[in-house]
């Protein structure tokens, strides 16, 4: 059972290297991974189960102790990413397929990828999974309408259609994990370390999916949408850090809400443009990259954090000399 732990631990916390093995086998190989994309929401729906099984009554405990934290994270995850992927159209032009995609996953909650990270930067954990179950279950009315209002001069947005796809695959999930936690906590409690592998292995085959089926487009937009998505990350990170900052938030907090914001659940992004946008085939093509770029930018950034607040580091002595001089003065 230990081997079997150190297995999913390993897999969980080396998702962005799996995703990238994956993805260039299926470029290689598109025809033997483009079958996934049938069941894109089958995946994310298990997913999001396997979320909803890890998450514990004292969780939400976050949610009603600690409303400031929670309101100023909710706030900056719904407005920082959804206007900064509107712009990023808007600037570098992009056509409508991929405007969607990068919109889509800009609407976005947060995902469960980004606990992990906050963990290994040293950020506050129980606010990083506050915000990601606040955004998560308010996600059915917040991503739709921000689609409908930020797309909506691309492409024809049905918010009713948009809502009932993100019930289906987000909500009723996580809801029945929840539950089911709740009445088998004992057995759920037991095979705990394993639940990650279930997400691990979903997410690798939505993004294998897209890739093997968008192999040859991605020869040609693949780059461009690299750089936007690249400078989408990077924007949300470094602003959800610095808005934090400005409500004079401690340093965990400040981490935990930085990488919140930066990291998307992508993986909803390309579910929804399967099933909302069948027309528009290039939209799961951001949100697929997206899934990669912000495991690697998150690991990066939490080695950032976590060397500022330890003093180790170029980071670290940068700010401790800040502090020095401030005394000094």
């Amino acid at each position: 059972m230990d081997r079997i732990k150190k297995v999913c631990n390993f897999m969980s916390s080396n998702i962005a290297v799996l995703i990238i093995i994956f993805s260039v086998i299926a470029f290689c190989f598109p025809d033997g991974f483009s079958w996934a994309t049938s069941y894109t929401t089958l995946f994310l729906g298990t997913a999001m189960f396997g979320m909803g099984l890890t998450i514990k009554t004292e969780d939400f405990r976050v949610v009603f102790t600690r409303p400031k934290d929670l309101c100023i994270g909710f706030v900056l995850q719904y407005t920082v990413m959804p206007l900064t992927a509107f712009a990023l159209a808007k600037l570098f032009g992009l056509p409508a397929d991929l405007a969607l995609g990068v919109i889509l996953v800009g609407c976005c909650p947060g995902g469960t990828a980004s606990n992990v990270i906050t963990y290994v930067a040293g950020g506050d954990v129980p606010l990083s999974v506050g915000m990601t179950i606040v955004s998560t279950i308010l996600a059915p009315i917040c991503t739709p309408v921000l689609v409908y209002l930020l797309a909506g001069s691309w492409v024809e947005v049905s918010l009713l259609t948009m809502m009932m796809s993100v019930v289906k695959v987000v909500l009723v999930p996580v809801l029945l994990g929840i539950l089911i936690y709740r009445v088998f906590p004992k057995q759920i409690d037991a095979v705990r370390d394993l639940l990650p592998l279930i997400s691990v292995a979903a997410i690798v085959m939505i993004i294998s999916g897209i890739v093997g089926s968008n192999a040859e487009k991605i020869m040609s937009c693949g780059a461009l949408v690299m750089v936007v998505v690249a400078i989408h990350n990077v924007v949300g990170l470094c602003l959800g850090t610095g808005a934090a900052k400005l409500f004079k938030l401690e340093e965990k907090k400040v981490t935990a809400i930085g990488i919140e914001v930066g990291m998307q659940n992508s993986g909803l992004a390309i579910s929804l443009a399967t099933a909302n946008f069948a027309a528009n085939p290039l939209a799961t093509l951001p949100g697929a990259i997206f899934s990669v770029w912000h495991n690697i930018s998150g690991t990066i950034y939490a080695g950032i954090r976590r060397s500022s607040e330890s003093g180790s580091g170029f980071w670290g002595i940068l700010r401790k000399g800040k502090v020095e001089q401030r005394l000094e003065n």
